[in-house]
């Protein structure tokens, strides 16, 4: 199920007129698509585009703009001030909802794995799964369970449970999330593995992070 978003139409503007209209509480942006040119510049509420942001930024958007009618879309980029951390501009990608895309799906961790309760440390990697689909098929998040993860185990792309139709754009060897046995029992292996997975953690975590900041 897609969720609404309602926008205004507005003129391309210089540096200063963009700094008002963020002062009215308004998110400049633009949506992309093959019909659309160069692009159509919109404005979005910003109280509204926050709500959408701290829910599922990654779904399917019915992007309302008066006159223009409605147009399913998904976010695409996002800037953010860098020490404020407000939203500057916004990206939106036309869809059509019969063609298959490739998007990024937010993962849902489920449970608590026993080998956490034993003392061991869960190490998520992936925050999100890249998929390609038909568009009307993308779901708002895939289920991670890691209730029967032991110290040691670990999850992969290839092991996730993922809706008809729904295929991963990830290399099934790919960890998504492991049980690391407790710091003083790590081997040198294990403790050079976290680092690679913090490593790699951190390069998902800022590719998120301008649709994922609250």
């Amino acid at each position: 199920m897609s969720t609404a978003l309602h926008a205004e139409a507005r003129q391309p503007s210089t540096k200063s007129a963009l700094r008002q209209l963020r002062k009215q509480g308004k998110v400049p942006g633009v949506v992309y698509g093959k019909e659309l040119g160069t692009g159509s510049a919109i404005a979005l509420d910003a109280k509204e585009l926050g709500a959408l942001l701290r829910g599922n930024a990654r779904s399917i958007l019915e992007l309302e703009v008066p006159e223009q009618g409605s147009r399913s879309v998904l976010l695409s980029d996002l800037q953010r001030d860098p020490i404020s951390g407000q939203v500057l501009h916004v990206d939106f990608r036309h869809v059509n909802l019969n063609e298959s895309i490739q998007s990024f799906v937010r993962l849902d961790f489920q449970g608590v794995s026993p080998g956490e309760k034993e003392g061991g440390m869960l190490q998520a990697i992936l925050h999100e799964l890249e998929v390609e689909c038909v568009a009307k098929d993308l779901p708002s998040s895939i289920p991670v369970d890691i209730g029967s993860l032991g110290i040691g185990d670990h999850i992969t792309v290839g092991d996730l449970k993922l809706p008809a139709g729904v295929s991963a754009a990830m290399e099934p060897e790919s960890v998504v999330v492991a049980v690391l046995a407790p710091q003083k029992e790590r081997s040198e292996d294990e403790l050079e593995a976290m680092d690679d997975a913090a490593e790699e953690n951190e390069n998902h975590e800022r590719a998120a992070l301008a649709v994922e900041k609250d």
